[in-house]
């Protein structure tokens, strides 16, 4: 998702589920839309630009690593400020866990 009003539908209408350094919400696309879409949010809170960007390409690679050919989600994933200490294996765990919630929680919905 590249448009900011899909990020603030999505965050404002969507499920939601945090961990202690991300927070992913989702919401169901129309019917006939195909593949999960990711959009990212890294504010300044999280530190200066050098630590947001590698931040930000961290989440997508798993972003990536999680996304389904088959699924029909948008999905914002927002980092909180301590994303950007955290390890790769540390914040893949977080997104992860974070994903499966939000997946059960915007399919209930």
């Amino acid at each position: 998702m590249r448009l900011a009003q899909d990020l603030t539908v999505t965050v404002r209408s969507g499920a939601r589920s945090g961990r202690r350094n991300v927070v992913l919400y989702a919401r169901p696309r129309p019917e006939g839309a195909a593949g999960d879409r990711f959009g990212f949010i890294v504010s300044k809170a999280v530190g200066i630009a050098v630590k947001r960007n590698l931040t930000k390409r961290r989440m997508r690679e798993v972003a990536h690593e999680l996304r389904r050919v088959d699924g029909n989600l948008d999905i914002v994933v927002r980092a909180l400020p301590g994303a950007a200490e955290l390890t790769w294996d540390e914040l893949r765990t977080q997104v992860t866990a974070a994903f499966a919630s939000v997946q059960r929680k915007a399919e209930v919905r």
